[in-house]
């Protein structure tokens, strides 16, 4: 734990997530007059560095043996969002002085940069102007920038299609896997211990269906994504009973997009794959996370690299015309060489789609546990390893079409889906960039209302299955109340 001083908890979550950002293995607390101070560890720690807060500047001072001093002058009033904006840019140079370092994506912490661009270009800016603005007042790189602004363009022409004011998209949860992998932190239960309960959670499942598709009756139905979890974990016969549920439930007439997380091919065969195809699933997932067998022996894949061959192939063979695949850079022990095998093993397939995930570090997972056992320095990603990707994907005939960052990523970098023209995710847009209504259904899933005057509004249901089974009737309810009439809401 490293100890932050100030004289004001001001600016505290973007203090800490810059710090983290710099310093990986830190776990940065702000030690301020005004703070609610619980862990003794912090009271009794030695700072690293001291923030003062004055009536003319601010101070920041390196406590670290150095005893470097900055000093910022804010010309902007305090309180507004300016003062806020120009003191991350003070901060983030200072520590970039400090560790001799930049940051890809400069001094932004949020997990949407890409909403930034295109919220600006709706608004009327050029592209130029939105470069301008991420690089001067967030400090992002060029290369970055460039990226951000065009996923933004491209975003913007795939949801030209869709039903903002009337139109919803759906997502359904099925928390079984069949184990958790080693950096998961995703609502996810061992399919083996809940077996005999899988029919139980099937049939709340259908009561949150009938509850939902009632309440969004004179809504439009754009895209349907099944996920998890694993949800090729359950049995065909148990797919098929959820599938045919939801299409007799709802009025799939104008879904554009049908998405199936079929994820790990040791839940994937063929009679799962006709299940899915022959119900009108149009886009899946097969996603290895890397194709170097001793990788997915340590983080917990209880599956070869050639399964992951197989079950490719067998969805090709069932019909299956737009696959996914997903890996993640950063992996513990991963090289450049690693991950270059793992793009040529893919290209060899010829996905229709390639979702590149730089590594984060969860909490809740047990990657954090294995972390701490071996250094920081055990899981690495770089610029370098990041391009391969990136050019792989190109050498693919695939474009960016979406992006989003997570907390603690390893090298600061990013999410990239890139997909062949005409195969884009369109619900991975919709979850990152906030556009349309969501309504989750299952264990641990978040509801997202988007109502015409730019609120966005949430209702979580439980995480634990045990929960969600006994409480269901509040999960519907928890909806209704969100949602009250079923009229009014949407983007326009």
């Amino acid at each position: 734990m490293q100890i932050i001083k100030s004289n004001k908890t001001q600016f505290e979550y973007d203090i800490q997530a810059l710090l983290k950002s710099f310093y990986p293995e830190w776990e940065p607390r702000m030690l301020a007059p005004d703070s609610q101070i619980r862990d003794r560890r912090i009271l009794e720690g030695e700072p690293v560095m001291e923030l003062i807060f004055g009536e003319d500047e601010v101070t920041l001072e390196m406590l670290n043996g150095l005893h470097n001093i900055h000093v910022w002058k804010p010309e902007e009033e305090e309180g507004t969002a300016a003062y806020k904006n120009a003191f991350k840019r003070f901060f983030y140079v200072c520590l970039c002085k400090e560790t001799e370092t930049t940051l890809p994506w400069g001094n932004l912490t949020g997990i949407r940069p890409t909403k930034i661009a295109m919220t600006m270009m709706e608004q009327g800016n050029s592209g130029e102007e939105t470069a301008a603005f991420l690089r001067q007042m967030h400090l992002v790189s060029e290369e970055k920038t460039a990226l951000g602004v065009e996923i933004a363009k491209r975003e913007m022409e795939i949801l030209g299609t869709l039903h903002y004011e009337n139109g919803y998209s759906l997502y359904v949860g099925i928390p079984f896997c069949p184990t958790t992998c080693l950096y998961c932190s995703f609502t996810s239960y061992p399919i083996g211990a809940w077996k005999k309960r899988v029919g139980e959670y099937l049939a709340a499942l259908e009561r949150e269906i009938d509850a939902t598709a009632l309440l969004f009756r004179d809504k439009i139905l754009d895209t349907v994504y099944i996920g998890g979890g694993t949800p090729t974990a359950l049995s065909a016969e148990e797919l098929e009973r959820l599938l045919k549920k939801l299409k007799s439930a709802f009025d799939f007439g104008a879904v554009q997009e049908f998405t199936v997380e079929a994820g790990r091919a040791d839940s994937i065969t063929e009679d799962k794959l006709r299940v899915l195809f022959e119900n009108g699933v149009t886009r899946i997932s097969v996603n290895p996370q890397t194709m170097k067998q001793e990788t997915l022996d340590l983080i917990g894949r209880r599956h070869t690299v050639e399964q992951v061959e197989e079950a490719f192939r067998l969805a090709r063979r069932v019909g299956f015309t737009n696959i996914n695949m997903d890996i993640i850079l950063g992996l513990p022990g991963e090289t450049a060489a690693d991950v270059r095998h793992t793009i040529e093993a893919v290209q060899a397939l010829s996905p229709d789609a390639l979702t590149v995930h730089s590594l984060a570090v969860k909490r809740a997972s047990k990657l954090g546990q294995w972390i701490e056992k071996n250094g920081a320095t055990a899981y690495n990603n770089t610029e370098e390893i990041m391009e391969i990707a990136a050019r792989g994907a190109a050498e693919m005939d695939m474009v960016p079409y979406y992006l989003y960052r997570q907390k603690n990523m390893s090298g600061n970098f990013e999410n990239v889906g890139y997909s062949k023209r005409g195969k884009y995710g369109i619900y991975n847009i919709l979850i990152n960039e906030e556009k349309q209504t969501i309504a989750a259904l299952g264990a641990g899933s978040i509801t997202k209302g988007v109502f015409p005057d730019d609120r966005i509004e949430r209702c979580e249901n439980v995480k634990d299955v045990g929960q969600y089974l006994g409480r269901i009737d509040e999960m519907i309810g928890r909806k209704q109340k969100l949602f009250a009439g079923g009229t009014g809401w949407g983007r326009s």
